[in-house]
């Protein structure tokens, strides 16, 4: 049984729906039980979000994702007709006619439960299923969707809930690379990659795969291939367990960024018990996620406090640490940077090799890269840089790991 979950650039277009048929088709004539998990068409969620836009200037979020769930409602019922046209036999469900359950975070909803009964019932009546990514509902009904990149989430899910044996997630690249090819040409494929580092990858802002997806995979033991859409042979990149003893050698496995980024500063506040939850307590209230977060050494009884969030959400929490915060904690001041940007090295091998943080450091300061956070795990090391650095900062890391070489 395999899930084969695809972007908005596989489904962009006819032609392009035709050919991921046909890719369908040849997996169903080799005698696998196929469930497709489809975005909308590229380009097509953008639309309707500007379309909400010009109703209304911050769209409320329940209505937002009854008219953005649209998207993919279109491309499983194209979809559906393509593999008909074919000769095979294929239903269509809305994540509503699944019954995959989510919270009520609207915009941003987090799958509770899938019902698989339908699913199992049309793949063992020889069906092809085709589900719409991206969306579920809540227990009272209403339409919600998993926020950017959730087809991917989608995709794993139900791979986990029908305990499949791989679930595929085609996209417009053939793989996982060292870092984006775009910004470093001599980026490679990766043949395999561990969940862990996944995990850090897609957080740290390689767009390849949803953080949320490979969360589920690594929980659920589902084996996950990233392959292209637009290449009929090749392998992928395997996502796989560290005991794997096929992984390959290298210490960093790869360059993850994200331009994203926006650091925020209380400065003057009072150094007691507790002040690092009046400050993000508030923050998190008003449902903005935060991430790296550094609070200096007291001197006089105050400190600062600085963390970073999306660059979408800076303005919002701005406007409650200002509003709410500041004067409540007696903080002197709340300042920010919108124009930052975070750079990771990556990669499990860390655990056994010394002196990665002085190699990145060093490498950075020889560029007059000036480093204003810096923040680590087991098997990572991200720093916040001014945004103009940063793809002068990724070139110089990705070769100063040699990650443009083969490992041996």
């Amino acid at each position: 049984m395999i899930v084969q979950k695809y972007g908005g650039t596989s489904v962009g277009s006819p032609e392009r729906i035709k050919n991921v048929v046909r890719r369908v088709a040849k997996y169903k004539a080799l005698g696998h039980q196929i469930v497709v998990v489809v975005s909308a068409m590229s380009g097509e969620t953008n639309r309707l979000i500007a379309l909400a836009k010009e109703m209304q200037a911050q769209p409320d979020p329940r209505e937002l994702d009854m008219v953005i769930s649209t998207g993919e409602q279109v491309t499983v019922g194209l979809v559906s007709m393509g593999l008909m046209q074919e000769g095979l036999k294929a239903k269509s469900y809305t994540g509503a006619q699944v019954k995959i359950t989510t919270d009520s975070a609207f915009t941003k909803a987090r799958i509770l439960s899938i019902d698989e009964q339908n699913i199992l019932a049309d793949l063992a009546n020889g069906y092809v299923v085709v589900v719409a990514g991206f969306q579920g509902v809540d227990k009272e009904g209403n339409i919600t969707t998993l926020g950017r990149g959730g087809s991917d989430t989608t995709g794993v899910a139900i791979a986990a809930a029908l305990h499949a044996d791989e679930c595929q997630i085609y996209t417009d690249v053939d793989g996982v690379y060292t870092t984006d090819p775009r910004v470093v040409p001599e980026a490679r494929r990766l043949k395999s990659i561990t969940f862990e580092e996944m995990l850090e990858m897609a957080s740290l802002g390689s767009k390849v795969l949803q953080i949320r997806a490979v969360e589920f995979a690594g929980k659920y033991k589902v084996k996950l291939r990233v392959l292209s859409s637009f290449e009929e042979e090749g392998d992928g990149t395997l996502i796989t367990f560290e005991e794997d003893d096929k992984m390959e050698q290298a210490i960093i496995s790869g360059i993850a960024f994200n331009r994203d980024e926006a650091k925020i500063t209380v400065r003057g506040v009072p150094d007691k018990p507790g002040i690092a939850y009046q400050i993000l307590g508030p923050i998190s209230e008003a449902n903005v996620d935060v991430d790296m977060i550094i609070q200096n050494v007291g001197v006089d009884g105050s400190t600062d406090f600085s963390f970073t969030v999306h660059r979408n959400e800076f303005d919002k929490a701005m406007d409650v640490l200002k509003n709410q915060v500041q004067s409540h904690i007696g903080a002197r001041d709340v300042v920010g940077d919108n124009k930052t940007a975070k750079v990771s090295v990556v990669g499990v091998g860390m655990r056994s090799h010394v002196g990665i943080a002085s190699k990145m450091f060093r490498t950075l300061a020889e560029e007059g890269i000036n480093i204003q956070m810096i923040s680590t795990s087991e098997i990572k090391i991200s720093v916040v840089i001014d945004e103009k650095y940063l793809e002068l900062a990724v070139r110089v890391l990705h070769k100063a790991f040699d990650l443009d070489q083969e490992p041996a």
